[in-house]
């Protein structure tokens, strides 16, 4: 098989990557996080390379890419310790709205892929414990004097970018009980219509609570479950990568600190028992990257094996997070653990990704619940 990348997909990676060098240095990270993690301004520069339109239709002003293309500059966003709200709405957003009446799309979309617009889905409840079926906001018709509507009564918790954002996609039950598939919908809800109490996150960008009491609503569709899954698995496949980017870099870093640190008059890059210790490192970013392509490669596939895939490439790098994280924390010693450092930063965000659309308990559940007579070895 072959795992070359296009020339257009390297080109791809040149530009992000040069973007980072040049726009996007530590310093800046830094001093972001520390005012707070507003990423608006940044969200604006990816937007300015054409980044936010990736995924977006051409039809849409967009540029139709696929989801190799994004796994590329997930990566690269990784590497550079973007912290955007990149892959919820350049990625997602597009997802969910592809399910949207026409006239909805066109009056979105464009806006979506120049970046004017900042969309982000609102999924996450109290107690739900990652399962996309626990819905208990309730969504409700109205009618008015210019027709029906429909308004919405619930919370959604841990919204990225939640007080910078101009609308979320929020899904909502129209029928059923709180963990039925059948009866959630998709609705756009305007951010001025909500009420966001909003907080830093431990890697230095932002995120809220949505607060929606009788919040008007436009419906993007009525039966929402399959796409909120399909959106999910995107999502969490451009993670995987984002987390490959990660942890290449982070390595990158202890390399470089142990080729630079002296113990007993020599680098502790020398020490026989350190450079197993980095072998074993080594090894796990690289399983991480191959599920990582295994997880954008099954992107395609009907939902049964895609899902399974998905959670499967989730579980790897969970694995792969919590031993690249560690162990190169603690290969670099009390400097390691500063905020003034920047390899703290990565073990910040590494461990964000471990929470962030299920962590890697709920993907092992998930993975175990699919397995059929073969239980995963020959299928």
């Amino acid at each position: 098989m072959d795992f070359d990348f296009t020339d257009d997909q390297e080109s791809l990676r040149d530009a992000v990557s040069r973007w980072v060098d040049k726009g996007f240095a530590f310093s800046r990270r830094h001093a972001l996080a520390k005012a707070g993690g507003a990423s608006r301004e940044v969200y604006a520069e990816l937007a300015e390379l054409g980044l936010a339109g990736l995924a977006v239709p051409e039809s849409h002003g967009g540029l139709g890419q696929g989801a190799i293309d994004a796994m590329v500059v997930c990566e690269e966003l990784g590497r550079g310790l973007v912290n955007a709200p990149y892959i919820h709405a350049a990625l997602m957003t597009p997802v969910l709205m592809a399910a949207a009446p026409s006239a909805l799309q066109s009056e979105c979309l464009p806006f979506v892929a120049s970046g004017e617009s900042l969309i982000v889905p609102a999924l996450q409840e109290r107690g739900a414990r990652y399962r996309l079926t626990h819905v208990v906001t309730r969504a409700q018709r109205t009618s008015t004097g210019t027709g029906a509507g429909w308004t919405i009564d619930g919370t959604k918790v841990a919204v990225p970018a939640a007080d910078e954002a101009d609308a979320f996609i929020v899904p909502a039950r129209v029928s059923g009980a709180e963990q039925d598939s059948a009866g959630i919908a998709l609705f756009l809800v305007r951010a001025a219509d909500t009420r966001v109490n909003a907080y830093p996150t431990q890697d230095g960008a932002r995120a809220g609570d949505v607060v929606m009491a009788a919040a008007p609503a436009t419906l993007i569709c009525e039966e929402g479950h399959s796409v909120l899954e399909t959106a999910v698995d995107v999502g969490i496949a451009a993670h995987c990568a984002e987390a490959v980017g990660l942890m290449d870099r982070l390595v990158a870093i202890t390399v470089d600190y142990m080729n630079t640190r002296k113990q007993f008059g020599t680098t502790i890059a020398s020490f026989q028992a350190l450079r197993h210790r980095m072998a074993d490192v080594k090894m796990q970013l690289e399983l991480g990257r191959s599920m990582s392509y295994y997880a954008s490669l099954k992107l395609g596939e009907a939902a049964p094996q895609r899902r399974r895939a998905i959670s499967q490439a989730r579980v790897q790098l969970g694995h792969s997070m919590r031993m690249v994280g560690q162990q190169c924390i603690q290969l670099h010693g009390g400097i390691g653990c500063t905020d003034e450092y920047i390899a703290s930063h990565y073990f910040k965000r590494l461990t964000m990704l471990e929470v962030t659309l299920g962590d890697t308990l709920h993907h092992l559940g998930e993975v175990s619940a699919r397995m059929q007579d073969t239980a995963g070895v020959f299928a």
